[in-house]
């Protein structure tokens, strides 16, 4: 049996003997959102390559490299880019850069998504901080033996979504204008994009949002004792709520028009995390 809890000891060192900075925050950008990593100042970056076991972004839109800086005064570890299932991934592997956060000391994670909008009243563009997800992704990272060291066999995911960072998501985005939405997110194993029937039944069932990536990171997070902070970009209206096709470049575009906002939105909030983490 693999030691992942020894690979992710390895993969941490080899970060950290790259630079000085013990950030207690993480973010993983998703598709078309990884510009913030670039904003971070006395930046190291580490590619993905480099870091032992560290599995490989192989979608458009993620870098493919995990980035430690400064975003104002707050240091934090930034993913630019991440894996999926779709990719042939396992879950284990998928997970696998958050129990690596772990062994590096990281307390909170902030993670972003593109996603589609099955919530009438988001607009393309919006910025919706989850508060609950759906896993139809037919899979679980923590399947199979549990190590203790990384967490207890069966945790509980009732407060998956730190409440108190959902209000202060939705209190800097009041502060800035940004419409406050929040809603509950399904996630699907991809990477083909949902039948307009699929919308429906999810809709029924209570998603306001859809997309392909985040859930496996959650329930690692919460294993480990990482707090977290999710947040969605509206990159397109799902099937069969506009009468056009879905395509990765619509996904593209509209993460780099609102890029400018959800930068403002994540460097308001981090100052707030890293008040709770010194704590």
């Amino acid at each position: 049996m693999t030691d992942s809890f020894a690979l992710a000891d390895a993969a941490a060192q080899l970060i950290q003997k790259r630079t000085t900075l013990r950030p207690q925050i993480a973010l993983v950008l998703g598709s078309g959102l990884g510009g913030f990593a670039d904003s971070l100042t006395g930046a190291t970056r580490v590619p993905y390559s480099d870091i032992p076991a560290f599995p490989r972004s192989t979608a458009i839109g993620h870098a493919g490299q995990m980035v430690l800086g400064h975003a104002g005064s707050v240091p934090v570890a930034a993913m630019q880019g991440r894996v999926h299932l779709y990719e042939g991934y396992s879950p284990q592997e998928v997970t696998f850069p958050i129990r690596v956060f772990g062994r590096m000391g990281i307390r909170a994670v902030i993670l972003t998504n593109a996603a589609g909008g099955i919530n009438l009243s988001y607009s393309q563009g919006a910025l919706v901080v989850i508060r609950d997800h759906i896993n139809l992704q037919g899979a679980n990272p923590l399947v199979g033996p549990n190590d203790d060291r990384f967490g207890v066999r069966f945790p509980d995911m009732t407060h998956s979504y730190a409440k108190e960072y959902r209000q202060i998501a939705r209190d800097e985005a009041g502060n800035l204008g940004i419409p406050k939405h929040e809603g509950v997110y399904a996630g699907l194993l991809g990477p083909s994009y949902e039948t307009p029937a699929e919308i429906e039944y999810l809709r029924r069932i209570g998603a306001d949002l859809v997309g392909m990536s985040t859930v496996a990171e959650v329930i690692a997070a919460r294993h480990i004792g990482i707090k977290v902070l999710a947040i969605s970009c509206v990159t397109n209206m799902a099937a069969g709520i506009l009468d056009q096709p879905l395509s990765h470049a619509e996904v593209m575009e509209t993460g780099e028009r609102v890029k400018t906002t959800f930068e403002s939105l994540l460097r308001a909030i981090l100052p707030r995390l890293s008040q709770d983490v010194k704590e």
